[in-house]
């Protein structure tokens, strides 16, 4: 009886903390809207410019790897923002659907009247497996469907979304290239148009 209920007790602290554990790692919207609210004026930043800066970047440091960053980086740094995982199917920009709750979350914060009005970047990122120019492709279509899954199933409006695909040219982790940490999603807040 003793070990039964030694046992039991033991079970239950591993739970509550795994419980607590996961509680501080899961996704909110609070997190997202803390995280993306305070832009103070539109930041003159296009989602072409961001385009055509990885193209470039690519032309201009050829190879499997850059070691340079976009010139865009420091200025893409200093904006609010907030990185989430969207998981997709191999090679493809199907999204899986346990990531249309992380989406849903995404939208939430969006609909919240801290954000509402400002314009967002929905930044696809890959790791360095592949070829970068099929990365950045790859990326720009996963960005694509995020955005059209924020506008059409939870009605985010349209004009304040913009998908843009960078592949692996602004790598979270470049010391670590094909790590699954630089395959993320960022919503950047742009500010008031």
């Amino acid at each position: 009886m003793r070990k039964t209920l030694s046992l039991a007790v033991f079970g239950a602290a591993t739970f509550a903390m795994t419980a607590m554990g996961t509680a501080q790692t899961e996704l909110s919207r609070n997190q997202i809207i803390n995280s993306l609210q305070g832009a103070q004026t539109k930041v003159e930043i296009s989602a072409d410019e961001l385009r055509r800066q990885a193209i470039e970047h690519i032309n201009k440091y050829p190879g499997d790897n850059s070691t340079e960053v976009l010139p865009l980086s420091a200025k893409l740094a200093q904006l609010r923002q907030f990185n989430v995982e969207v998981t997709f199917d191999f090679d493809s920009a199907r999204i899986k659907p346990e990531s249309y709750e992380t989406i849903g979350l995404m939208a939430d914060a969006l609909h919240t009247p801290y954000l509402m009005g400002q314009l967002f970047f929905v930044v696809g990122h890959t790791d360095a497996k592949g070829k970068r120019e099929y990365n950045l492709e790859l990326s720009q279509r996963r960005a694509e469907a995020i955005r059209e899954a924020l506008v059409t199933t939870f009605r985010v409006p349209p004009e304040t979304l913009e998908a843009v695909g960078l592949g692996e040219e602004q790598l979270r982790d470049p010391a670590n290239p094909d790590a699954e940490v630089n395959r993320r999603v960022q919503l950047i807040n742009v500010g008031y148009p």
